[in-house]
Protein backbone atom coordinates (compact mmCIF):
# COMPACT_ATOMS: atom_id res chain seq x y z
CA UNK A 1 0.00 0.00 0.00
CA UNK A 2 1.17 3.56 -1.35
CA UNK A 3 0.34 6.47 1.04
CA UNK A 4 0.89 9.85 0.57
CA UNK A 5 -1.08 13.47 1.53
CA UNK A 6 -3.45 12.67 -1.41
CA UNK A 7 -4.47 9.18 -0.06
CA UNK A 8 -3.86 5.92 -0.25
CA UNK A 9 -3.65 3.12 -3.28
CA UNK A 10 -3.60 -0.73 -2.17
CA UNK A 11 -4.54 -3.57 -4.89
CA UNK A 12 -5.49 -1.29 -7.88
CA UNK A 13 -7.84 0.29 -5.47
CA UNK A 14 -7.57 4.11 -4.20
CA UNK A 15 -8.82 4.48 -1.16
CA UNK A 16 -9.25 8.20 1.16
CA UNK A 17 -7.56 8.34 4.52
CA UNK A 18 -6.26 10.22 7.32
CA UNK A 19 -2.44 11.33 8.51
CA UNK A 20 -0.58 12.90 10.83
CA UNK A 21 -1.81 16.67 11.66
CA UNK A 22 2.01 17.52 11.63
CA UNK A 23 2.00 16.09 7.79
CA UNK A 24 4.57 13.24 6.61
CA UNK A 25 8.48 13.43 8.13
CA UNK A 26 11.77 11.74 7.82
CA UNK A 27 12.43 13.18 11.09
CA UNK A 28 9.99 11.66 13.44
CA UNK A 29 9.96 11.98 16.85
CA UNK A 30 7.41 11.62 19.92
CA UNK A 31 4.49 14.11 19.99
CA UNK A 32 4.83 15.85 16.70
CA UNK A 33 1.94 14.74 15.26
CA UNK A 34 3.19 13.58 11.97
CA UNK A 35 2.84 10.34 10.06
CA UNK A 36 6.94 8.84 9.65
CA UNK A 37 8.03 8.60 5.97
CA UNK A 38 9.04 4.80 5.56
CA UNK A 39 7.90 1.27 4.95
CA UNK A 40 6.14 -0.23 8.01
CA UNK A 41 4.74 -4.36 8.34
CA UNK A 42 1.57 -4.67 10.26
CA UNK A 43 2.26 -6.97 13.37
CA UNK A 44 -1.05 -7.40 15.06
CA UNK A 45 -3.63 -5.46 16.24
CA UNK A 46 -6.98 -5.65 18.68
CA UNK A 47 -10.63 -5.12 18.02
CA UNK A 48 -13.72 -4.12 19.79
CA UNK A 49 -15.28 -7.70 20.42
CA UNK A 50 -18.57 -5.78 22.06
CA UNK A 51 -19.16 -3.65 19.25
CA UNK A 52 -18.09 -5.73 15.99
CA UNK A 53 -17.65 -9.46 14.78
CA UNK A 54 -13.99 -10.22 14.59
CA UNK A 55 -12.84 -8.27 11.23
CA UNK A 56 -12.47 -10.76 7.73
CA UNK A 57 -8.96 -11.12 8.11
CA UNK A 58 -6.71 -12.68 4.76
CA UNK A 59 -4.62 -16.06 5.51
CA UNK A 60 -1.85 -15.16 7.39
CA UNK A 61 -2.87 -11.54 7.57
CA UNK A 62 -1.80 -9.71 11.05
CA UNK A 63 -3.75 -11.41 14.19
CA UNK A 64 -6.19 -9.19 15.89
CA UNK A 65 -7.22 -9.82 19.12
CA UNK A 66 -10.07 -8.20 21.36
CA UNK A 67 -9.47 -5.47 23.75
CA UNK A 68 -9.66 -5.38 27.02
CA UNK A 69 -9.48 -2.70 29.50
CA UNK A 70 -5.97 -3.46 30.48
CA UNK A 71 -4.60 -3.04 27.15
CA UNK A 72 -2.70 -0.45 26.83
CA UNK A 73 0.38 1.17 25.01
CA UNK A 74 3.61 2.71 26.15
CA UNK A 75 4.11 6.33 24.65
CA UNK A 76 6.19 7.46 27.38
CA UNK A 77 10.39 7.46 26.01
CA UNK A 78 11.18 7.06 29.48
CA UNK A 79 9.47 3.51 30.20
CA UNK A 80 11.32 0.45 29.27
CA UNK A 81 8.33 -0.62 27.59
CA UNK A 82 8.32 1.94 25.47
CA UNK A 83 6.36 1.58 21.89
CA UNK A 84 5.24 -1.61 23.42
CA UNK A 85 1.46 -3.17 24.05
CA UNK A 86 1.05 -3.79 27.58
CA UNK A 87 -1.55 -5.28 29.96
CA UNK A 88 -1.97 -3.66 33.01
CA UNK A 89 -5.14 -2.21 35.32
CA UNK A 90 -2.66 1.49 35.78
CA UNK A 91 0.32 2.07 34.41
CA UNK A 92 3.39 5.17 35.96
CA UNK A 93 3.92 5.94 32.37
CA UNK A 94 2.42 7.74 29.52
CA UNK A 95 0.08 5.56 27.68
CA UNK A 96 -2.66 5.21 25.30
CA UNK A 97 -5.78 2.61 25.89
CA UNK A 98 -5.95 0.47 23.37
CA UNK A 99 -10.05 0.60 24.37
CA UNK A 100 -11.12 3.58 23.69
CA UNK A 101 -14.45 4.87 24.68
CA UNK A 102 -14.91 6.46 21.08
CA UNK A 103 -14.77 4.09 17.71
CA UNK A 104 -10.82 5.16 16.21
CA UNK A 105 -9.88 1.84 17.98
CA UNK A 106 -12.53 -0.37 17.28
CA UNK A 107 -9.99 -1.65 14.80
CA UNK A 108 -6.71 -0.86 15.60
CA UNK A 109 -3.80 -2.57 13.97
CA UNK A 110 -0.29 -2.01 15.13
CA UNK A 111 2.33 -1.32 12.85
CA UNK A 112 6.28 -2.29 13.35
CA UNK A 113 7.25 1.86 13.50
CA UNK A 114 10.39 2.19 15.42
CA UNK A 115 10.27 -1.51 16.51
CA UNK A 116 11.43 -4.15 17.50
CA UNK A 117 14.25 -2.45 19.64
CA UNK A 118 12.34 1.14 20.01
CA UNK A 119 14.80 4.35 19.42
CA UNK A 120 13.30 6.69 22.75
CA UNK A 121 11.58 9.71 21.48
CA UNK A 122 11.70 8.62 17.99
CA UNK A 123 7.92 8.02 17.89
CA UNK A 124 5.35 5.07 19.21
CA UNK A 125 1.90 3.93 18.73
CA UNK A 126 2.27 4.45 14.94
CA UNK A 127 -1.36 2.78 14.29
CA UNK A 128 -3.57 2.11 11.23
CA UNK A 129 -7.26 2.72 13.12
CA UNK A 130 -10.70 4.10 11.44
CA UNK A 131 -10.52 7.64 11.37
CA UNK A 132 -12.93 10.47 13.42
CA UNK A 133 -13.94 11.99 9.51
CA UNK A 134 -12.71 11.66 6.29
CA UNK A 135 -9.18 13.86 6.23
CA UNK A 136 -9.81 14.82 9.64
CA UNK A 137 -5.72 14.40 11.38
CA UNK A 138 -4.70 12.15 13.29
CA UNK A 139 -1.57 11.87 16.09
CA UNK A 140 0.95 10.60 13.23
CA UNK A 141 -1.27 7.19 12.62
CA UNK A 142 -3.12 5.84 9.34
CA UNK A 143 -6.57 6.67 9.47
CA UNK A 144 -9.69 5.05 7.37
CA UNK A 145 -12.96 4.35 7.00
CA UNK A 146 -14.46 1.42 8.46
CA UNK A 147 -15.37 -0.22 5.19
CA UNK A 148 -12.41 0.98 3.79
CA UNK A 149 -10.18 -0.95 6.35
CA UNK A 150 -11.95 -4.35 6.58
CA UNK A 151 -11.59 -4.49 3.12
CA UNK A 152 -8.00 -3.75 3.14
CA UNK A 153 -7.66 -6.37 6.24
CA UNK A 154 -9.22 -9.01 4.06
CA UNK A 155 -6.68 -8.56 1.36
CA UNK A 156 -3.60 -7.79 3.38
CA UNK A 157 -1.01 -10.30 3.30
CA UNK A 158 2.56 -11.38 5.01
CA UNK A 159 4.41 -9.83 2.01
CA UNK A 160 2.33 -6.38 2.03
CA UNK A 161 3.89 -3.17 3.35
CA UNK A 162 3.00 0.12 3.77
CA UNK A 163 4.89 2.76 2.15
CA UNK A 164 4.31 6.27 3.67
CA UNK A 165 5.74 8.86 1.12
CA UNK A 166 6.26 12.49 1.20
CA UNK A 167 6.50 12.56 -2.28
CA UNK A 168 3.07 13.22 -3.45
CA UNK A 169 3.12 13.44 -7.15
Amino acid sequence: MVVNRWGARFMGRRIPCALGRGGITAQKREGDGASPAGIWRLIGGMYRADRLRAPAIAPGGPPLAPAGHRDLWSDDPRDPAYNRHIRAHAHPFSHERLRRSDSLYDIVLFSDWNRPEAIPGAGSAIFVHLWRRPRFPTAGCIAFARADLAWILARWTPKSRIFVSAYSG
